[in-house]
């Protein structure tokens, strides 16, 4: 899979030529997005986005859904490349991962805004609090959502910082989920790769 920078459809691979490349590359994946993974607390993981794990989002969705049509392809490049970091944040999906139904519906229900409470906090500066949810609002009155998108936009101190090799603090300050946490040391030097 070679990165561009952008992903467009000349850029992506065909459905045949995917196929192939999967077979010998997945578990090289999956092993990136493992090593952006963080496990924030017991139910809340979050997974920081680059151009190889959407990438490779979008030749899967493309694959299972086989889709080769120009159409298809943009509206898979329109659904999932905003979440390519731009060398100045950090892009991640947040997910609450609850198994049981019951909890999962009250735990949702008093975790109205918990994307919004999502913190870094770069060693010397001030908390950048997510922006979350840009393309569509995804939490109502009586619940927030499984799933956000979320982006975290550094200073240019703070890109320095990260990567002189600043500690950095993942956490969240909601009421029903506070906690912190500092970025394992190998997760951090890979995503200080993302800033420019």
């Amino acid at each position: 899979m070679q990165l561009t920078g952008q992903i467009t459809i000349d850029s992506l691979m065909s459905l045949e030529a995917y196929t192939k490349w999967r077979k010998t590359h997945k578990d090289d994946v999956i092993a990136h997005r493992k090593l952006r993974t963080v496990a924030l607390g017991e139910y809340m993981t979050i997974q920081f986005e680059s151009e190889t794990t959407i990438r490779y989002q979008i030749q899967e969705m493309l694959r299972i859904e086989k889709v080769f049509e120009e159409e298809g392809i943009l509206q898979e490049i329109e659904a999932y490349a905003p979440l390519v970091p731009t060398g100045s944040n950090w892009k991640a999906t947040m997910m609450l991962e609850y198994t049981d139904v019951n909890e999962r519906k009250r735990e949702l229900s008093r975790l109205i805004g918990v994307e919004d409470r999502l913190f870094i906090e770069v060693e010397g500066h001030g908390r950048v609090y997510a922006i979350a949810d840009e393309d569509m609002d995804r939490e109502n009155e009586e619940k927030t959502s499984a799933v956000h998108f979320v982006r975290f936009e550094f200073s240019l101190n703070m890109k320095q910082a990260i990567k002189a090799g600043a500690a950095v603090k993942i956490g969240n300050d909601h009421t029903h989920y506070p906690i912190h946490i500092e970025i394992a040391a190998d997760t951090l030097a890979n995503l200080a790769g993302d800033l420019k």
